[in-house]
């Protein structure tokens, strides 16, 4: 190695996801010891996006993030939804330990303002995580999105169709989330420091998805 790389690679803030450093803006466990064994830095990872693509709405993706949520909320932070499909259900995201004070609700006209929201609350420095439904994003949109959230060291996630799971995407991390007979079962499509994984069951703490699923919006 070259010692102008070596010297590079010692930089607090490059990050190898082979186990080369810790992760630049920090980790948040995801709650389950079964994801965070597979993933490269033992969690999600602040300052990045995640593109979270369920084989339909309500499948229990939302409590797959849940755990994070709760604990970025009892931080103080603030999480932002962008234009959510369905109003969020308060009872049950207090159930999962999320402070409701610390939640707030974005409605846009328009996919491109959802975007323009999204990327605005990456930056702004103050959001610990930032949640969209994006109807449509390119690569382009999704690398502008991707370096909003390394400049506000905050946790992008994106809630995609299944269709685009063979997309090309400059996120940290695509999962593939479908339902199973108790609880859920996560496949990582894209992953950096590894490659795409076996599908991985995830319950039975997961066996009540329609909590924070199907409910969301009645």
């Amino acid at each position: 190695m070259s010692k102008g790389l070596d010297n590079l690679l010692r930089q607090p803030g490059i990050w190898r996801a082979n186990g080369g450093g810790p992760a630049p803006y920090g980790v948040l466990p995801t709650g389950f010891p079964a994801l965070d064994r597979v993933l490269p830095a033992g969690g999600w990872l602040r300052g990045s996006l995640t593109e979270i693509l369920p084989e339909r709405l309500g499948v229990g993706e939302l409590r797959l993030v849940m755990p994070a949520l709760a604990r970025l909320s009892r931080e103080g932070c603030w999480i932002v939804w962008v234009t959510p499909p369905h109003i969020p259900y308060a009872p049950a995201l207090a159930a999962q330990g999320v402070d409701l004070s610390r939640l707030l609700l974005v409605r846009t006209r328009s996919d491109t303002d959802a975007q323009w929201a999204m990327e605005q609350a990456l930056r702004s420095g103050s959001c610990g995580a930032v949640l969209a439904w994006p109807a449509g994003a390119d690569e382009r949109s999704l690398r502008r999105l991707q370096l909003a959230a390394e400049a506000g060291r905050s946790w992008g996630v994106l809630f995609d169709p299944p269709t685009h799971s063979q997309g090309r995407t400059p996120a940290t991390l695509r999962l593939k989330v479908q339902a199973a007979s108790r609880g859920i079962v996560v496949e990582i499509l894209k992953c950096r420091g590894r490659g795409p994984s076996s599908p991985l069951p995830i319950g039975p703490d997961l066996a009540q998805v329609g909590a924070v699923g199907p409910r969301i919006g009645r």
